[in-house]
């Protein structure tokens, strides 16, 4: 993903059509929706991100969890609120990228229906064993996995998550017909993985470290285009072999369509700002979330090409929501 600058929004400004309703705005709560329950990756980011972003702007910052159906609970809610500036969300792998396709009745689309204003940060796969598994290393894990075929077991969390399609982008890259076994979750995936019940996993960054960084899980590879700052020594993907796998569980953030630019361009900027300060850098760098950010026009992209990416391989694994 590219590393630029949020704050390349710059130009939206010239289409603002006068600078009175930016310096009016806000003038009163924001609600900051979130697609997951509390406590996950996606709710810490809005919460923390918003306890600092709130005094920047002058008024309280509210996140709602609204999780359900692949993130798309939350997604219809902004859809459907056009043109409401103070309505904004975390935008994500699942409701803007996996979920159009997952589920076939949405009425939203992940593009237009929404203002996308950058991204926060991404988080990668890794992939990870038992510390008595045989295989010392990555390459020799795969061509186990190659030799055992439908025998070699491989753990993710979820059905339709980012560790799930991201594991069967895996299994076609290298090679693989490994049998993968979906848990609703990752915390009984985490403990079936250490007692050795699951030989490997397949899961979130974030998810994984705490176990890894104790030495319960052993890490082997992840899934990003380099190596993580929050685990050096482990190899990507690419450096596998592996660049058609390469994937992250992204987290943007997004307004209604039809938000005023002038109001646009602040919040790219007041996002920026709060995204450099360093216990906010911390934090995120503590959980393996990688600093990625993009402008409005790249993420607005990047979720065009994420749907047309996961379309295919769902349609090819015939996917159904889990």
């Amino acid at each position: 993903m590219p590393r630029r600058s949020l704050l390349a929004a710059a130009g939206l400004a010239a289409a603002s059509g006068g600078a009175s309703a930016q310096a009016a705005w806000p003038e009163r709560s924001i609600r900051w929706v979130v697609p997951f329950p509390p406590a996950g990756t996606a709710d810490i980011l809005a919460r923390l991100l918003g306890e600092r972003v709130a005094p920047r702007l002058g008024q309280p910052v509210v996140v709602d969890n609204r999780a359900g159906a692949g993130g798309t609970v939350a997604a219809n809610l902004l859809a459907q609120a056009r043109g409401d500036q103070y309505l904004v969300m975390v935008s994500n792998f699942a409701p803007h990228a996996a979920s159009p396709t997952l589920f076939p009745n949405i009425t939203y689309d992940a593009q237009r229906d929404f203002t996308h204003l950058g991204l926060l940060g991404a988080l990668p796969m890794v992939l990870a064993v038992n510390p008595s598994f045989p295989a010392q290393d990555a390459r020799a894990l795969l061509a186990m996995a190659r030799a055992q075929g439908s025998a070699f077991t491989l753990g993710y969390g979820g059905t339709g998550t980012a560790s799930h399609l991201i594991g069967l982008a895996l299994q076609k890259a290298a090679g693989m017909d490994a049998t993968l076994v979906g848990y609703r979750g990752s915390a009984q995936l985490h403990v079936d993985v250490i007692a050795g019940t699951v030989p490997v996993m397949f899961d979130t960054l974030s998810a994984a470290i705490g176990h890894i960084r104790a030495g319960r899980l052993r890490a082997l590879a992840v899934s990003s285009p380099e190596r993580s700052a929050a685990l050096p020594d482990v190899p990507c993907f690419p450096e596998l072999g592996l660049a058609d796998a390469v994937g992250m569980n992204w987290f943007g953030f997004c307004a209604t369509a039809g938000l005023p630019p002038a109001i646009a361009v602040r919040w790219v900027a007041e996002l920026r700002a709060v995204l450099a300060m360093p216990e906010v850098t911390e934090r995120l760098s503590g959980l393996g979330v990688e600093g990625t950010n993009m402008d409005p026009a790249m993420m607005t992209a990047l979720v065009g090409r994420e749907v047309a990416r996961w379309r295919e391989v769902i349609r090819a694994n015939n996917v159904t929501p889990g």
